[in-house]
């Protein structure tokens, strides 16, 4: 294509490049992903620095490389107001996800009793047998697929914000409705803005 005058008088070219990625299409999605896994877990309360959200694709190919050792990217962080909440993020490889690769994740992890949680994000299929020693852990386990987090949906203008309730909150709005728990679960706070539907807040309870 040869170049033209754009706005202001630059090169079309010019103008174009800035939306071309030069990069590996691995790195992008692990880029993305791993950003979105970071702004989840700073939404949870996790002690995220900004710097870490805030990483430049090309500065994550620096340190990273274009072609990312997933070992490299895991994640192990500790909630802001509980330190002694930890949790920790595995990438696993693009192979089917067997249940010898769980053992071998589980063989790795160091403090295995400190750990809270654990969020495995998958590329490919995981076997059940995987999925069945996945169900042994004795703390929380969370998989994904990648392909799921390479745009972080709870950013998109239409998304209501979404607030889980402390232990006390909750306790304060169950007594303020008369209600009594029958079953332990999450309260999520869920607040819409805007001019389709109108200011208002919800609840939901998970479990």
């Amino acid at each position: 294509m040869e170049g033209g005058n754009g706005y202001n008088g630059e090169p079309t070219e010019s103008c174009l490049s800035g939306f071309v990625d030069n990069g590996s299409r691995d790195s992008l999605r692990y880029y993305l992903s791993r950003r979105t896994v970071l702004e989840m877990l700073k939404d949870r309360g996790y002690a995220v620095a900004l710097s870490e959200i805030n990483l430049s694709v090309q500065d994550f190919r620096a340190i990273y490389g274009q072609d990312p050792d997933v070992d490299r990217l895991r994640i192990s962080i500790s909630h802001q107001s509980d330190p002694s909440k930890r949790i920790l993020v595995v990438f696993c490889g693009p192979g089917i996800v067997k249940v010898n690769v769980i053992r071998s994740i589980i063989s790795q992890i160091v403090n295995r009793d400190t750990l809270t949680g654990l969020i495995l994000i998958l590329q490919n299929q995981i076997t059940s047998q995987a999925t069945k020693a996945v169900g042994l852990f004795q703390f929380k386990v969370e998989m994904f697929q990648i392909t799921d987090l390479l745009v972080n949906i709870t950013k998109h203008v239409l998304k209501p914000k979404h607030q889980v309730l402390t232990d006390q909150e909750k306790e304060k709005l169950l007594k303020k409705y008369s209600i009594e728990e029958k079953q332990r679960g999450q309260v999520v706070k869920v607040t819409y803005s805007g001019e389709i539907t109108e200011s208002h807040v919800t609840y939901r309870c998970v479990w």
